[in-house]
């Protein structure tokens, strides 16, 4: 028996990177996987590939009618909701992030999708998941989220809100006797889109970059998109029923290094 048998999933951004991999394992694990993502096509790639199990969605989380529409589509179908795996991001367009010369445009496109869309994704299955018995919110934050970023100040802000809003989800959700726990994940450097753009931002070339900021790990190499995966796999399944408000860091040593 796979150790989320019969559970059911929402995975956020799931057309690439971390979602992507997180919903091929939960399948493989026994979930019914619904995966969102505003890239409808590469979604349906997604799905020839996994199969059985997945079910693709288009999504824009930064829209309140679009979770409802996803969550409902998911209880239609699927009778309960248990894991919602917040996962669609954006690092930014490439323009300016030091607090000087931000422009307010950019602040609010990045917090838009990075804090507004968590934000809407663990109200939005709330309730699904209360009706289900109890669930598992996983967030996915970064090490931006933990310390200071001020040549990216509104990723890693963003990511900072992700952090503390998972924390009051959490006592908001234990409190109330809903069962359901809200955890984060904050993955340090991986070769994903969003992980290259970070490359590209600050080094000028994704190559350079790496080899530059591998230098910084302790472990002496990146983490993988699987590394993610697994540890959501973790968070989503009863494994983890007393795992709530924390937060794993999955970073090489990156920042316990500091």
């Amino acid at each position: 028996m796979g150790r989320v048998q019969g559970k059911v999933a929402i995975v956020t951004g799931a057309a690439s990177g971390f979602g992507a991999a997180t919903a091929k394992l939960l399948v493989k694990e026994g979930a019914q996987v619904v995966g969102t993502d505003k890239n409808a096509d590469a979604l349906k790639a997604l799905s020839t590939h996994i199969g059985n199990g997945f079910t693709p969605l288009a999504h824009d989380v930064t829209k309140e009618a679009d979770w409802a529409r996803v969550v409902d589509e998911t209880m239609t179908r699927h009778g309960r909701l248990d894991i919602l795996m917040n996962n669609a991001g954006v690092f930014g367009s490439g323009a300016p992030q030091d607090l000087e010369n931000i422009s307010f445009e950019e602040w609010r496109f990045v917090n838009d999708v990075n804090m507004d869309g968590v934000f809407l994704g663990c109200r939005a299955v709330i309730p699904a998941m209360a009706k289900s018995g109890g669930g598992s919110i996983v967030n996915i934050s970064s090490i931006a989220g933990i310390r200071g970023t001020s040549h990216i100040v509104a990723y890693g802000a963003s990511k900072g809100a992700v952090r503390q809003l998972t924390k009051s989800v959490a006592q908001h959700c234990g409190f109330k006797g809903y069962k359901i726990r809200c955890n984060s994940i904050h993955p340090g450097m991986v070769r994903t889109p969003l992980g290259n753009d970070v490359l590209r931002f600050n080094w000028g070339d994704e190559e350079k970059g790496a080899a530059a900021r591998v230098k910084g790990v302790p472990l002496g190499e990146f983490g993988t998109v699987e590394d993610i995966a697994y540890a959501t796999l973790f968070l989503a399944s009863d494994e983890s029923k007393h795992i709530t408000a924390s937060e794993i860091v999955i970073d090489g040593g990156l920042t316990g290094a500091g």
